[in-house]
């Protein structure tokens, strides 16, 4: 980075801080040379422009983060030291922003090399699953995944890799619990994913999630591609090897038989997911996917946001563009719902960011949210789905998840994401079988230091290198050039195994 670029960053003209490009000592001339730094200021963290007395609100992305818990001189540094949380109103003003959906011109043409399933859906990979329904089968799982691996490699290249889907659930609680419906809706999008040519699920037989259980409550059944053992009545471990790898091997040969084939964008469903954020985030590699989730969605494509504890304090720039108001209205008692959930578990919505959001400058939850929901563009929300339900619509969607980033991912998946792109700024390691994840980095520093896990730099924006609009282009290329079966960072690392996470919520009892 030259010397002759700005040291700080302004959003917004109504912000009262700005942020730091690169670290900054006491006696720094920055903002035109007006001002002078009074503290360290390390990159990517605020400095405030202007006095902000005690109480008054500190305004970042021309939106409210915190309030000053004391008075803040400008050159100061405003982080957790000195702002504070508390409860403030935001005009959700349901629909008031909504308006066509827009793209780039001739996105409408765009297209991947995709594999066409029998109905009609379109996978980006083609894998094997075993799925058991309760951990006491995640063992014999593991075992036939083991002993079909193998074979994969030898004799039927077309299949990416066989993966069994162990979890820590599926028993101990009660069978109309709303814990074991989020376990079978996330099991059943698992089953359900074209990016699977074969799938065997796999139970103990005395577990809450019995096998026939799932099957009738989410409307499966076993065909050609979906195969049902329980070791109990098999009889035990070996004999259930046996026969799963031989359930397997006959599904294998019609699971091998695909080819990849021209089709339009509009059959990219995209999963938008940020970890492991720093200040950073909200300023490159976000608005980057935000403007890649523009064209995708020009390209009647559909893109996921989700993270619903990390959209708190931001929602309000999401129901201002929802298409109709029961959109905005559903999303809001997601927020509520949210709100409860917490208090019963004696914490707060607002109970973060990370240890590491804090050290890369991320402030608040507020802070963070209304850089997360860059993500989603500029487009209509169309619609909010609960955890793992089916996604059917087009454009941009809410899909209510945890922060936490592989329950998250896992959720979108069990919708039906084919792609997954992934922001980080501190430099979070992470893939999800059987959907590509590529990630995102919000700093040139960390991608220098990560740059075998990463798949763009986003970080050239906060260098002044290149534009936002520019990355966005750049990722949407990437984006349809993964779904056509390039492999990214994570995928060569062989990421996804153990990345299963489903939603646990409730008692174990």
């Amino acid at each position: 980075m030259t010397s002759d670029k700005p040291k700080t960053i302004r959003l917004h003209p109504d912000d009262n801080v700005v942020v730091a490009r690169v670290d900054m000592a006491p006696g720094d001339r920055f903002g035109n040379q007006d001002l002078c730094c009074k503290d360290p200021i390390p990159a990517g963290h605020k400095v405030a422009v202007r006095a902000i007395s005690a109480g008054r609100a500190i305004i970042k992305y021309g939106q409210i983060i915190g309030f000053a818990s004391v008075a803040i001189q400008p050159g100061e540094q405003v982080h957790t030291h000195n702002v504070a949380l508390k409860d403030f109103s935001r005009e959700t003003a349901i629909g008031c922003d909504a308006a066509p959906a827009r793209g780039a011109v001739g996105s409408q043409t765009a297209s991947f090399s995709g594999i066409v399933r029998p109905d009609g859906t379109v996978a980006t990979r083609n894998y094997v699953a075993i799925l058991p329904t309760v951990n006491c089968s995640a063992g014999v799982a593991r075992f036939i995944a083991d002993g079909v691996a193998g074979e994969l490699r030898s004799r039927y290249p077309n299949i990416d890799g066989v993966v069994a889907l162990v979890h820590q659930s599926g028993c101990c609680s009660p069978g109309d619990s709303e814990g074991l419906q989020i376990l079978q809706r996330t099991l059943a999008g698992y089953a359900r994913h074209p990016n699977f040519g074969a799938v065997l699920v796999i139970g103990l037989g005395c577990e809450v999630n019995q096998v026939e259980c799932l099957m009738a409550n989410m409307g499966l059944a076993e065909n050609q591609r979906l195969k049902t053992l329980d070791i109990q009545s098999t009889g035990g471990t070996r004999a259930t090897v046996e026969k799963g790898i031989a359930l397997i091997g006959k599904m294998l040969p019609e699971a091998d038989r695909v080819q990849r084939q021209p089709v339009p964008a509009s059959h990219i469903l995209l999963g938008l997911e940020c970890g492991g954020s720093d200040a950073y985030s909200g300023i490159s590699a976000n608005p980057a996917l935000g403007a890649a989730v523009d064209l995708l969605v020009g390209s009647g494509g559909t893109a996921i946001l989700s993270e619903t504890p990390e959209i708190y304090g931001a929602e309000h720039l999401l129901t201002r563009r929802s298409e109709r108001p029961e959109v905005g209205e559903k999303l809001l008692r997601r927020i509520r719902w949210w709100e409860k959930h917490t208090a019963r578990l004696e914490s707060a919505i607002d109970n973060n960011p990370t240890p590491g959001n804090k050290a890369g400058g991320i402030t608040t939850i507020m802070e963070k949210s209304l850089g997360a929901v860059a993500k989603a563009g500029s487009t209509n929300l169309v619609e909010v789905y609960q955890y793992a339900e089916p996604v059917t619509e087009k454009g941009l969607v809410f899909m209510d998840t945890p922060g936490y980033d592989p329950a998250s991912v896992t959720g979108m998946v069990a919708g039906g994401a084919n792609v997954i792109c992934f922001t980080t700024g501190r430099g979070t390691v992470y893939g999800v079988k059987p959907v590509p994840t590529l990630k995102l980095a919000s700093n040139s520093s960390m991608y220098r230091r990560l740059a075998d896990d990463m798949d763009v730099n986003c970080g050239v924006i906060i260098d002044g290198d290149r534009s936002v609009e520019e990355l966005g282009e750049l990722i949407f290329r990437q984006i349809l050039e993964t779904a056509s079966g390039r492999k990214t960072r994570s995928e060569q690392h062989g990421f996804g195994d153990c990345e299963f996470v489903p939603w646990h919520i409730g008692a174990i009892l």
